[in-house]
């Protein structure tokens, strides 16, 4: 089937689980879209690699790559613009595997602690290279086809309702916000998300898999894809308009949502 589109959740640094969804998708052509929802850094231990793989693959794969903005992406501009101490030296945010990704240090330790010259350069950023900065710089918050809206986190509410990403400002907010209201009330044209682990959404409210809360939650409105990579989960994919779903876990391998 040509024209088809690929959703691809939260990486966080974990290029094998990216490795093994990637190696999972069928052939790819030029009628084909692949959208990455964003959060290609921290807490895993390969982001430098990681985004040397995402950053080449305009090049080599044949079908439209669309990247999105995370609030990972976006709290490195943040840092490398005006600092925010609060975000990279949160141990839960994981920036220190970030950091020594880059730098060629052996992946922190779960009690490990940065240096005070680690300290130095988790607070600027500036071990981030300059391409890589201009990157993320360039990566919009959202994207739209005839089949979905893609974004990073999800849609605030407007006077008359929740927006379209179009008429959201600042558009940061798609990058950040996590509200049960929108998992629970959005209604319109299907929303594709990450972000917010699955295991946080209501889980009464997925028609896709509900015996298992680790799976991508999916009703008629929404698909959330964060199943918790870079977090001791997996990474989740999904393709339209078919609903096939791709894991990297073991044994869960292309599921189809049918019904």
């Amino acid at each position: 089937m040509a024209g088809r589109t690929f959703a691809i959740g939260d990486i966080h640094g974990e290029r094998a689980h990216f490795d093994r969804v990637w190696a999972q998708l069928p052939p790819l052509d030029a009628d084909d879209t692949v959208v990455f929802l964003g959060d290609y850094v921290n807490r895993g231990p390969h982001a430098r690699e990681v985004l040397e793989i995402l950053m080449a693959l305009p090049l080599t794969t044949p079908a439209h790559v669309v990247f999105l903005r995370g609030n990972h992406e976006d709290a490195w501009l943040r840092v490398r613009g005006e600092g925010w101490d609060e975000f990279v030296l949160v141990p839960e945010h994981g920036c220190f595997s970030t950091l020594r990704s880059f730098t060629g240090g052996p992946p922190p330790q779960p009690a490990e602690k940065p240096s005070d010259r680690e300290m130095g350069l988790l607070a600027s950023g500036i071990f981030l290279p300059d391409h890589v900065v201009e990157w993320m710089a360039h990566l919009p918050f959202w994207y739209e086809d005839e089949r979905a809206i893609y974004l990073h986190a999800g849609l605030p509410r407007g006077p008359e309702g929740f927006l379209h990403p179009s008429a959201v400002s600042p558009a940061a907010k798609m990058a950040w916000v996590r509200t049960d209201d929108f998992v629970r009330n959005y209604r319109g044209k299907k929303v594709v998300f990450g972000h917010t682990p699955v295991t946080l959404l209501p889980t009464e409210l997925s028609v896709y898999t509900p015996d298992d809360p680790d799976d991508a939650w999916v009703n008629e409105n929404v698909v959330g894809l964060d199943t918790g990579c870079g977090l001791g989960g997996f990474l989740t994919a999904v393709e339209l308009p078919s609903m096939k779903m791709f894991e990297s876990r073991p044994k869960k391998i292309a599921k189809e949502l049918r019904g």
